[in-house]
């Protein structure tokens, strides 16, 4: 098991309120909802950070401008809405 160590966190009554709540309905401590909740959140930014990378590279490799873009996003919501 890692060691741990003890942070001190500020949150607001309505916030920790929930958390709590969250925590029961969960049968969990308090800690360990907040250790999940971080590190799904880390693991988010990584993946979007992720995803903003590939999009880099795409963008590069077909030598893409913002106006190609834009017109890609205006044709497929174009599309999108004939569909509907």
């Amino acid at each position: 098991m890692m060691p741990t160590v003890t942070v001190n966190i500020a949150f607001q009554d309505s916030l920790l309120d929930q958390i709590d709540k969250t925590a029961r309905k969960e049968f969990r401590s308090r800690s360990e909802l907040i250790r999940e909740a971080a590190r799904l959140y880390i693991e988010r930014r990584s993946q979007w950070s992720d995803l903003f990378a590939l999009g880099d590279m795409v963008v590069q490799k077909n030598q893409l401008t913002q106006d190609d873009v834009s017109g890609e996003i205006a044709s497929a919501r174009a599309a999108r809405t004939t569909s509907a």
